[in-house]
């Protein structure tokens, strides 16, 4: 794992889930941890629970305005910004095409993908001024996979990639890492919905066969190191057994 005492880390979606555990693990390595979040009192307790190396800040990533204080808010407290992991993601609406709610639809697409820009607009002049930074998405295999009912999911994460490999062409002579990781299917509270749709094959899953979301969270650490570097502008699937035993996580 690289070193990241002292190093500043703003997680996106971090009440839960994989954004929990990252704040947990990164802590962990001697981070400074920035905690954002709609649910204010999820990331307040996180973040007492880590102490006073850890901010809460309600964030609504759809709101750039939000999205720019809250980086702000990391600066005042901790002095800069060096990572920023855009975590924040739902999967609904679980529907065919033609049947789903156009807003909740539209809400997928600001979250997924334009949450992820707003992250990285506001973040690149704080870390460009800083000679550079690591920018993460929490990408997917549906990036890349069409699948049955995630039409809204499937859209958003392809574009959050191709967003992110934007960023490695635009900025990375400029010191900017810009990568994703796709995890696999992670027991958290995402895949309770998945479940519970009963839509496509992916629903059908036994529990047992997910994923801990701490084994992600280990996997962002590792990602902020040198040893990430021949995957810039690219995701790092969690799947492959080699990224597993460079990580130290599962088989």
């Amino acid at each position: 794992m690289p070193d990241m005492t002292a190093k500043t880390v703003v997680i996106t979606g971090a009440s839960r889930g994989i954004g929990a555990a990252a704040a947990r693990a990164f802590a962990a390595q001697g981070a400074n941890v920035v905690l954002l979040a709609r649910d204010r009192d999820a990331v307040a307790a996180i973040a007492g629970e880590i102490g006073p190396r850890a901010l809460a800040v309600p964030c609504d990533v759809t709101r750039y305005w939000e999205v720019e204080a809250a980086l702000g808010a990391a600066v005042t407290a901790f002095g800069g910004l060096d990572v920023l992991i855009s975590n924040a993601g739902v999967i609904d609406p679980i529907s065919d095409v033609d049947a789903a709610d156009p807003e909740m639809w539209s809400q997928a697409i600001d979250i997924n993908l334009k949450g992820v820009f707003h992250g990285a607009h506001a973040a690149l002049p704080l870390m460009l001024q800083r000679g550079g930074g690591t920018l993460i998405t929490v990408s997917s295999g549906a990036a890349v996979n069409p699948i049955e009912g995630w039409s809204a999911y499937c859209a958003s994460k392809a574009g959050a990639k191709m967003f992110t490999a934007c960023l490695n062409t635009e900025y990375g002579a400029r010191g900017i890492r810009a990568l994703g990781l796709s995890p696999g299917t992670v027991a958290t509270d995402m895949q309770r919905e998945i479940k519970q749709s009963g839509v496509n094959a992916i629903s059908q899953l036994d529990w047992s066969v997910h994923i801990p979301p701490e084994w992600p969270a280990q996997a962002l650490v590792w990602m902020c190191g040198p040893d990430a570097d021949p995957w810039l502008g690219n995701d790092i699937s969690l799947r492959d057994p080699d990224i597993r035993k460079a990580v130290g996580v599962g088989p």
